[in-house]
């Protein structure tokens, strides 16, 4: 449940956006991730940092959006995001606590090395996407670039994710079986 409510501003976004325009997708957008912060916080009693801070981008880009009506602002809250998700994950690196680690780590056991080198792939992932979103959002027509964020994007992270998923499995510690030995 809580990964649909993460997409319901998404949705509602794009739309918005194909019935009218980008800026009343942008106020709708607000609204809605604001809402969204309420409700996770209502039904699950805890907010994630990450949802705060990407609320808070929403509110600040896109009201720049709104206010000075520009579409470029709510363009770099995409990068911008990503960006501090890179920046988080080498701090995080940086100070030998991969924060994938942390966030995994209770669930699965891993040597530290494949942890770190996961860690450096999101963030060189993250820097990947940001430099993306650039590039199709000032190449590229606003259409082209509202359907790329909506599902271009969604679909290269799922697809890393499954990479990753396939990476971990490869590294997961086998167990022994006691009776074979004997």
């Amino acid at each position: 449940m809580k990964q649909l409510l993460d997409f319901i501003p998404l949705i509602i976004f794009f739309a918005l956006y194909k019935m009218y325009d980008i800026y009343t997708a942008t106020g709708a957008l607000i609204i809605a991730t604001i809402i969204q912060v309420i409700v996770t916080w209502v039904l699950y009693k805890k907010v994630e940092k990450m949802q705060i801070v990407t609320a808070a981008l929403v509110a600040v880009f896109g009201g720049m959006t709104l206010f000075f009506h520009d579409d470029n602002f709510i363009k770099w809250k995409v990068t911008i995001v990503y960006v501090m998700f890179a920046v988080g994950l080498m701090v995080s690196h940086a100070m030998g606590k991969p924060l994938i680690k942390g966030m995994l780590g209770k669930e699965i056991t891993l040597p530290d090395t494949v942890w770190r080198n996961i860690n450096t792939a999101w963030v060189a992932f993250f820097v990947v996407l940001a430099v993306l979103n650039v590039y199709v959002a000032y190449t590229m027509p606003l259409d082209i670039w509202v359907n790329f964020k909506v599902f271009g994007l969604m679909a290269i992270t799922l697809a890393y994710t499954l990479a990753t998923g396939v990476y971990i499995y490869k590294h997961i510690p086998k167990e022994t079986d006691s009776t074979d030995s004997e």
